[in-house]
């Protein structure tokens, strides 16, 4: 069982870093050093396509890694 569960933490691992690294940054540019987060906080952008799709995944990603992460742990006492 703690094979299984490390093995698969491993492949999450790799996956998740791998998603993060595909989405595009938040600030593109001077312009986004120059106006910092304001277009995000007062700007309505709303994210579509592959932005979306990468979020959502990154999110899963995340949820099982922590998942795995726990479970790891209580296998191991």
């Amino acid at each position: 069982m703690h094979t299984l569960l490390l093995t698969l933490l491993i492949i999450d691992s790799i996956l998740l870093i791998a998603v993060i690294l595909l989405q595009p940054g938040k600030s593109t540019g001077l312009s986004g050093a120059l106006s910092g987060g304001a277009e995000q906080l007062f700007g309505k952008q709303k994210v579509r396509g592959i932005d979306l799709i990468l979020h959502r995944i990154t999110i899963v990603l995340a949820v099982l890694f922590f998942l795995l992460a726990i479970g790891l742990a209580y296998v191991n006492l």
